[in-house]
């Protein structure tokens, strides 16, 4: 029987992405998004591959997503995989200029969603067994912090360090977990972030060479499908094009 992955965030970007990769592979697939519309065409588009069952679901939800996990049923109920990816930032103000409500919809989204999913489904991962995998959609920037980033790096050093002691906790139950880093990269990301400003999105890709989706299901792909004995316990990607800046001096 085929093996099944649950994708969060699968009507755009990494999500989307995963999801036509796993598929390729004929695995089953579960995938979450909130906008039903393309999770209708994700499922036309990807249904003659394999079985897929998509789910209207906002992982800040915690009743919408205990209870859509609840009834899962064969043959998407034995999970093998996890794919944490549902996550956003929005706004790129200093702290003292930021929207508290864009602050709580991250933190709610990437901490609060992404626990939620975790809880949820460790049960069936456990049960799994060995080469079962959960693969958390981290960030560089929760290594390295940016004027900005504030809220959004911290939620995503949250999902590195929680990524650590899960790891930790499910030691002997042969469940493999992941925080994989990417840098930048091309999706709706930025558009979300900017509240729609195309400028900005060209802006920042221009000339990047930037990670593209299908980079990031193909690594996922290649964790999920890791031999069983083996863990990566965090990946950090960058194009070639990004790396490292001198520290920041303020002087009178």
């Amino acid at each position: 029987m085929p093996n099944t992955v649950f994708i969060t965030g699968a009507t755009s970007g990494f999500g989307l992405a995963c999801a036509h990769r796993f598929a390729e592979q004929g695995w089953n697939l579960v995938f979450t998004g909130r906008r039903t519309e393309r999770l209708q065409a994700l499922q036309k588009a990807l249904e003659p591959r394999c079985a897929v069952l998509p789910l209207t679901l906002d992982v800040r939800d915690t009743d919408a997503v205990q209870a859509a996990v609840t009834a899962l049923e064969a043959p998407f109920d034995k999970v093998h995989t996890l794919i944490n990816n549902a996550g956003l930032a929005l706004g790129t103000e200093p702290a003292q200029h930021c929207d508290l409500e864009k602050w709580h919809r991250m933190i709610d989204t990437n901490v609060k969603g992404l626990t939620t999913v975790t809880h949820a489904l460790l049960p069936r991962l456990i049960d799994n067994g060995a080469g079962a995998s959960i693969i958390n959609i981290g960030s560089v920037a929760g290594h390295w912090p940016y004027p900005g980033g504030n809220v959004y790096c911290g939620t995503k050093a949250f999902v590195e360090q929680f990524s650590y002691a899960l790891r930790g906790d499910l030691q002997g139950t042969g469940v493999r977990v992941t925080n994989l880093a990417p840098g930048l990269s091309e999706s709706e990301f930025t558009l979300v972030r900017t509240d729609g400003n195309q400028d900005a999105h060209d802006a920042l890709y221009a000339g990047a060479n930037p990670i593209q989706p299908e980079d990031i299901a193909d690594t996922c792909w290649w964790l999920a499908s890791l031999p069983p004995h083996l863990n990566v316990n965090a990946l950090e990607l960058m194009p070639v094009r990004q790396s490292f800046s001198p520290l920041s001096i303020h002087r009178e």
